[in-house]
């Protein structure tokens, strides 16, 4: 890893990632993009207490990471995410006191926290059945690429609770528009991949057997762009919810002018000076 990747991080505040061995998915790191692989297949890959903590700690541990700059997640065996598993945590929940009730409540919206704070682009790579807590995941990446046979459903309701966990009602109108987020919440259907595409969730469709090859060659065109900048278009995106226009533009302002001090930013004009394309550095 040379300095200028990382020049970006403090001295201690810089992580290498690709030794990481989480114990409840998979993860490895090709080139400079880290790939996530929810690997339970015989359960279409449903999440545990563990597994929601451990993947809220990797993404936090991503902001601080030196050998990543974009992020693919994604399942194992044909489906994405089943969403919690009915055994192993809706069973319990039920009989939980309050105080854990919400101690459990916060720790998910901990784990959607935490993929919006990370710097990186977040690409959800989505097969087959995307379900409850599965299409929150996929909801709170950066870029979602599904297939025809994706069946992406918001199914809170269907468990007697709202459609108000983990971000929804927020994130999902500013996908997909408040109608059909409304119609999602209230009923749980389950979407098919093609009017998905057409609603907007998933930017793009492709074949079951190359949807995980081209999220990662996708994370991979972005973690060769400007990192920095695209962790600060990340950023904006985010806060900008919640300004104004005027706040927004003169927050963008205010970015932007950090990201001129950047030498990929020179390096993207002298590249153009020199007729060739720039190779950013990061920093």
């Amino acid at each position: 890893m040379t300095r200028a990747m990382s020049s970006h991080l403090s001295g201690g505040n810089r992580r290498t990632t690709a030794d990481l061995k989480p114990a409840h998915f998979g993860w490895r790191v090709e080139g400079r993009v880290g790939v996530i692989t929810l690997n339970r297949p015989e359960r279409k890959n449903p999440l545990t207490f563990d597994s929601y903590a451990e993947l809220r700690d990797l993404f936090r541990t991503l902001a601080y990471a030196d050998d990543v700059r974009a992020v693919v997640v994604q399942g194992e065996g044909g489906n994405f995410c089943s969403g919690g598993d009915v055994h192993e945590i809706i069973g319990p929940l039920v009989a939980m006191p309050m105080p854990d009730l919400l101690a459990f409540t916060r720790m998910t919206g901990d784990l959607v926290k935490a993929m919006r704070d990370c710097p990186q682009p977040v690409i959800a790579a989505v097969d087959g059945i995307c379900a409850g807590a599965g299409a929150i995941i996929a909801m709170s990446a950066d870029i979602r690429l599904g297939t025809h046979r994706t069946k992406t459903g918001f199914l809170f309701v269907r468990v007697g609770l709202a459609g108000c966990d983990m971000g929804a009602c927020a994130m999902l109108p500013r996908i997909v528009g408040q109608g059909r987020a409304s119609e999602l919440l209230y009923t749980g259907r389950a979407l098919p991949g093609e009017e998905a595409l057409a609603w907007g969730f998933y930017n793009r469709l492709a074949e079951p057997a190359a949807v995980a090859a081209e999220a990662i060659a996708w994370a991979a065109e972005l973690a060769a762009g400007p990192s920095f900048g695209h962790a600060m278009t990340k950023r904006m995106l985010h806060q900008e919810w919640s300004m104004g226009v005027d706040e927004a533009i003169e927050s963008e302002a205010q970015a932007q002018a950090i990201c001129m001090m950047t030498q990929d930013f020179q390096r993207a004009y002298h590249a153009f000076v020199a007729k060739q394309k720039p190779v950013f550095e990061g920093d």
